[in-house]
């Protein structure tokens, strides 16, 4: 294969250093195309069913439950298991042994034999060996404050205070979810023929939509245990409210790094349909539409609770910033304006509100938007063209990896990190080079530092010389030769970020995998982990529908209602402890 072919024939894109830039990277948000969204609205379009098949659990909460899910040609299964852990044992890092949740989707029926070696498989996670029936593998432990709130207020007969829904966002967050061929469970490949799942991460995130549901069956099971009747349900616009979280760390960063043919793809994807709509005209009609768009995902990142007083500054920024473009939308209109002018104009302002601003955008045309879901999937082949010379390879990265040759690695600031695996669960993690230790076990991450010897080592080749016969007499170039030829033959190509810089934030990394995913909420821990909610005013799965549920709202206290208000003043800086 051609690696010339990553191009073919596209709409004008706007360019790679705007795009794959780690500072706009790390400020993106849901939009249409992302995981959640795209399933949603197959299971919409589609009519799938979701219905509790087993409730196997005591008056204290622990045991087995079953969910069904009905598609059009197939059904499965979701498998959740419910056990006791003390508080010190629930831990959000990869080293945990013990969680309060863990759940597997399972292709077809779940007989008494299969449930039975998933009871002894699915809580052990990593340690267990599973069934090829299991497409997705995962683990979730509860917010502590939230969960325990909900089944109190509910058995007593009363909604919960809503400001303790709001400083988290969901019942349940997940830690991992697996759905790779790893420890047993179905290959990827299995699921690249199947009708259903064959979107990016779709089957995993369906296991996750799902559990949001049995999150709050659960707290409504519960609630009847304690209070009988007496006991209340959750109103369903807080219901809708409540989201599943995730806590993300370091471990999603290398993926980005490892799989540039897939984020070259989902960037590619996501810009060609930018490039599809920005030439259409700003009209009146188009502004009232993203006008309340726009007007919601500032209220959205007011609601946003944060620990992070950087996040914090750059919400309350970008608040600031969707208003002036809001403002500047009837004048737009009235001169005709394309969307294109509309977005250049919108570069003054933080990438936050670009990218809100670009979120909203797409939601207008959703016609020419929704198809680019079926094309996120990629080729991961790095190839090398025959016949290409020293110089051929030289003038691409010159062209295409000049933000690398433009970093002085004799500069100790430019070297500061590296990544290794830790011994104990092969969890990656980040050094001080020079002063801790791991730098022999050095991860092959830093691509920038890579692109740079090479083109070093080919600047001392003459030009005519064939890329073949250098490659022979240093082999060691050879996987960086072909990701530099494949990726910069690419849209998008790779992410412009020299990891290894004292200033690098793997933060940019982890946003903009979650986002792509279709995560909301962002609150960094620190500069290595984030927790985020995914499905965050999702429809439920009685009324799974295709339309927009972008930057989700709190309901305003008479929760018989969809409404929404501000409810910053309560919610700016609370702390998530035991969350």
């Amino acid at each position: 294969m051609d690696a010339h072919r990553c191009t073919g024939t596209q709409p004008q894109l706007r360019h790679p250093d705007t795009v794959m830039a780690p500072e706009r990277l790390g400020a993106m948000h849901q939009t249409r195309i992302s995981f959640v969204r795209s399933l949603i609205r197959r299971m919409a379009n589609q009519h799938w069913q979701v219905s509790q098949y087993r409730w196997a659990l005591s008056e204290l909460g622990f045991g087995t439950a079953i969910y069904r899910l009905q598609t059009p040609d197939n059904h499965y299964h979701l498998v959740v298991f419910s056990d006791a852990i003390a508080d010190e044992e629930r831990n959000d890092r990869v080293i945990a042994e013990k969680w309060d949740i863990t759940f597997a989707l399972v292709q077809g029926d779940v007989d008494d034999a299969l449930l039975t070696q998933l009871q002894s498989n699915v809580p052990l996670q990593e340690a267990g060996r599973n069934s090829s029936k299991v497409l997705v593998l995962a683990r979730a432990n509860k917010s502590v404050r939230v969960f325990d709130h909900l089944v109190e207020a509910l058995s007593r007969g009363r909604q919960p205070d809503s400001q303790v829904l709001a400083s988290v966002g969901y019942i349940l967050r997940t830690t991992a979810v697996y759905g790779n061929g790893k420890f047993g469970i179905a290959d990827f490949e299995i699921l690249k023929n199947n009708c259903d799942f064959n979107l990016s991460f779709s089957a995993q995130m369906c296991a996750v939509y799902m559990l949001r549901q049995f999150s709050l069956d659960w707290i409504h099971f519960l609630a009847r245990q304690q209070g009988g009747d007496e006991a209340v349900e959750l109103a369903r616009p807080l219901q809708r409210y409540l989201g599943v979280g995730n806590a993300t760390g370091l471990g999603m960063a290398p993926y980005l790094i490892n799989h540039p043919r897939i984020v070259d793809q989902w960037l590619s994807e996501r810009e060609k349909a930018v490039a599809v709509i920005s030439n259409k005209t700003v009209t009146p009609a188009g502004c009232e539409t993203i006008i309340p768009l726009l007007q919601r995902a500032c209220l959205h990142l007011q609601q946003v609770v944060t620990i992070d007083d950087h996040q914090r500054a750059l919400n309350h920024q970008a608040v600031s910033d969707i208003e002036a473009v809001i403002s500047s939308l009837p004048f737009a209109a009235k001169q005709h304006q394309a969307w294109q002018h509309w977005l250049e104009q919108n570069q003054r302002y933080s990438y936050e509100a670009q990218e809100i601003a670009l979120a909203c955008l797409l939601e207008l045309y959703p016609e020419d938007v929704d198809n680019f879901e079926n094309t996120m999937n990629a080729d991961e082949n790095l190839v090398l063209s025959p016949g290409i010379t020293v110089s051929d390879l030289q003038q691409l990265l010159a062209t295409r990896y000049r933000w690398a040759l433009d970093i002085d690695f004799n500069q100790p600031e430019n070297t500061y990190w590296f990544w290794y695996r830790s011994e104990d669960k092969e969890e990656p993690r980040m050094g001080i080079r020079g002063q801790e230790p791991g730098e022999d076990r050095e991860l092959g991450l830093d691509i920038a530092r890579q692109v740079y010897r090479l083109n070093q080592a080919l600047s001392a080749e003459s030009g005519q010389c064939s890329l073949a016969e250098f490659l022979l007499k240093q082999p060691q170039f050879r996987s960086i030769a072909r990701r530099a030829w494949t990726l910069g033959h690419c849209p998008m190509g790779d992410i412009q970020m020299n990891v290894l810089s004292q200033t690098a934030l793997p933060m940019h990394l982890l946003r903009c995998k979650l986002a792509m995913f279709g995560a909301t909420k962002f609150d960094p821990r620190s500069d290595r982990w984030v927790r985020v909610t995914f499905f965050q005013g999702a429809p439920l799965c009685d009324e799974i529908h295709d339309g927009e549920w972008l930057f989700p709202l709190l309901p305003v206290n008479d929760t018989t209602t969809d409404t929404a208000t501000d409810t910053t003043a309560n919610t700016s800086s609370q702390p998530e402890d035991n969350a």
